[in-house]
């Protein structure tokens, strides 16, 4: 058996402590889901998410969390592939991916692209529950 040298282990146990894997938990975006909530004014952050962005997979484990907080427990998550839901992300005019859309009363009250930190996503999410 052939260990490998202490450098590379250390990589390798660091390595598989990171969340490289999509957080998948937040509903995938569908239109009567997305429509339904908004006609209901309920609160709403859509993520546009592509699993092969590292700015998406960064802000991946705040987005989920949001999902989990008893805080945010009204807020509607939802999000959109990228890749295979361009249709949608078009019509919401979502140009790129690592977007982050927020709706409050069935209007869109902000957009940010490439936002990462998880304060600047807990505060725009917040601006939804007002």
């Amino acid at each position: 058996m052939r260990l490998l040298p202490r450098p590379a282990a250390a990589l390798l146990l660091a390595l598989a402590g990171c969340s490289a894997a999509p957080v998948a938990p937040v509903p995938s975006f569908s239109v009567p889901a997305f429509q339904a909530a908004r006609e209901r004014g309920e609160p709403i952050l859509v993520h546009v998410h592509a699993d092969w962005c590292p700015t998406c997979r960064a802000q991946a484990p705040t987005v989920f969390a949001l999902t989990r907080e008893p805080a945010f427990r009204q807020l509607k998550v939802f999000r959109i592939d990228f890749d295979r839901q361009e249709v949608e992300r078009l019509a919401l005019g979502a140009r790129q991916q690592s977007t982050l859309i927020v709706w409050r009363k069935g209007r869109e009250i902000d957009r940010s692209t490439g936002v990462t930190d998880p304060a600047a996503i807990r505060a725009m999410a917040a601006e939804a529950l007002k």
